[in-house]
């Protein structure tokens, strides 16, 4: 008898402990179907979403505050020791976040962890000067404005190039950038691109062009841009320029008489201004203007080292953005003729 008390204890022992661990597996299951069932229920907000930042080096627990603070998740803690025995608290990536409404805290980790910031956009137009692409990036919010109180010749320098002119010098496209990268990143990137381009272009450029570099390749191109209101005309404008430059005819093009001007230009041209000679007048000068006057886009840049086969070496603009082209002066005078009579306060003249 005395032989079998120590034997039933031993199995009532064995059997609380299994009735024990079957507790706690029981207790960790509802807890953990618990979590499940909090992580997973959808999240609504006021209004259509909710936007946050992590902040670079930011704690999970940080997030995790934020979140309760916010009305996101009410656990802080309870979601600070899942992060930590998930791992997903040293996934998460930092930037500016939105989630919209309907999403679970599952959904908002994944994103987190994913790195799917959100990207605001900026457009560099074409046919833009720098002063105005500078008056412009200084208005985008959420960047950080690093070239506001720079000289040109400054961010030069820090683009690439301190002794490169600005003008030109950045691709017009749309760049997308996240909340607080700078006006400096946006500048860089356009820089790239437009060296990337041209590059690529001049590497396919038609033969026997009047250009020496791939530099006052780019200064037709802006030209080109600047005079061009229908796209197809690109080719055609190209090939006037290209033919009196061969010719030795001065290009005689107002855009560049404008940029010289600067500030002093109100709207229109005078006799005065086309007799001033200025780096950029072509009505005075021989060849290519110093600078490009303007941003070119690849369809300029394409057209300036692809001009078309046409032999005219005049246009007139119609008004009504296209032009009539010419071979000869004579019948560059009869088109000048009929379509004057047109001219509006945005008329634009033409080779002479």
């Amino acid at each position: 008898m005395r032989n079998k008390i120590p034997k039933m204890r031993g199995a009532i022992r064995t059997r609380m402990l299994l009735l024990l661990c079957l507790l706690a597996g029981i207790a960790v299951w509802l807890g953990n179907a618990h979590i499940q069932s909090l992580l997973n229920r959808p999240i609504m907000f006021e209004g259509e979403g909710y936007s946050f930042e992590i902040a670079p080096g930011s704690g999970f627990s940080k997030l995790c505050y934020q979140f309760e603070r916010d009305g996101v998740f009410p656990y802080p803690r309870l979601l600070s020791l899942y992060g930590r025995f998930s791992g997903d608290a040293k996934r998460v990536k930092a930037g500016e976040y939105r989630i919209d409404n309907g999403l679970s805290l599952y959904d908002v980790l994944d994103i987190v962890k994913s790195g799917k910031v959100v990207y605001r956009e900026v457009i560099l137009l074409e046919g833009q000067t720098f002063t105005a692409l500078r008056k412009q990036l200084l208005d985008v919010p959420y960047l950080i404005h690093q070239t506001s109180e720079l000289t040109n010749v400054e961010i030069m320098a820090l683009v690439g190039d301190s002794q490169l002119h600005p003008e030109g010098q950045f691709y017009p496209d749309t760049y997308f950038f996240q909340k607080n990268d700078t006006d400096l990143d946006i500048l860089r990137r356009a820089h790239n691109k437009l060296v990337k381009v041209l590059e690529d272009e001049w590497g396919k450029r038609n033969p026997n062009l009047p250009y020496k570099t791939a530099y006052e390749a780019l200064i037709m191109a802006s030209i080109i841009e600047k005079e061009t209101g229908q796209p197809r005309e690109r080719p055609d404008i190209a090939a006037v320029f290209v033919q009196r430059l061969n010719k030795k005819m001065r290009l005689q093009t107002d855009p560049t008489v404008i940029y010289g001007l600067g500030d002093r230009y109100q709207g229109n041209i005078t006799r005065k201004h086309l007799r001033e000679k200025t780096p950029y007048n072509t009505y005075r000068i021989n060849g290519l203007p110093p600078t490009p006057i303007a941003s070119a886009g690849h369809a300029a840049i394409h057209a300036a080292l692809n001009p078309s086969k046409s032999e005219a070496l005049y246009f007139v603009a119609k008004g009504d953005g296209s032009h009539q082209f010419s071979k000869s002066l004579s019948e560059h005078q009869a088109a000048v003729r009929r379509f004057q009579w047109k001219r509006k306060s945005n008329y634009r003249s033409a080779p002479q």
